[in-house]
């Protein structure tokens, strides 16, 4: 039969009592109303008509991610592709990266580094990316003195990830089919 908790590793015990913690904050009763509203994510817009590229322009996308992202329509499909996956942190990632690297002044820069690494970089990020062990301790050692390619190693393995796994997603999407037509 059950032993009680004394037969549990520590480890156990002490992610169990978190697991309360946080249950516990949970169950507390709302300040207000507006806690109960579950926020539910935003519809992208879709881009302008003006802008909207040709089908030629569209089967490129297929081998290169890079054109993909480099085209503002492309990028807000691919975005909306992925938001209705939930899994658009990847491209929100290399998106921050992209204009980062287009900062100038060093105040500017070390705040959007701060603000990359707290929402994609660091363990338990709200969107997090999957990073190697090594890339990480890279990057957290590049933002020392952060530096316009701070971010390269990490946004690298990022593109290679969205290349191989979300592009061919991407492709097979009704949202790609719809813009081939």
């Amino acid at each position: 039969m059950c032993k009680g908790l004394a037969a549990l590793p520590h480890t156990c015990l002490e992610r169990a009592k978190e697991i309360k913690t946080k249950l516990g904050t949970l169950l507390q009763k709302p300040d207000s109303a507006i806690d109960f509203i579950i926020p539910y994510p935003e519809k992208p817009e879709k881009p302008a008509k003006a802008l909207k590229p040709s089908p030629e322009e569209v089967l490129q996308w297929r081998d290169s991610l890079e054109k993909l992202l480099q085209n503002p329509y492309g990028l807000a499909s691919f975005r909306s592709f992925l938001c209705s996956e939930f899994s658009e942190e990847n491209v929100e990632f290399w998106v921050a990266c992209e204009d980062y690297k287009k900062t100038k002044s060093p105040v500017k820069m070390e705040e959007k580094a701060k603000r990359i690494y707290e929402e994609f970089i660091q363990t338990e990020a709200p969107k997090e990316v999957n990073i190697d062990h090594f890339t990480k301790a890279v990057t957290m050692k590049n933002l020392v003195e952060p530096s316009p390619s701070s971010f390269d190693m990490a946004q690298k393995r990022i593109f290679a990830l969205m290349e191989k796994d979300s592009l061919p997603r991407f492709v097979r999407s009704e949202f790609y089919q719809e813009l081939i037509k």
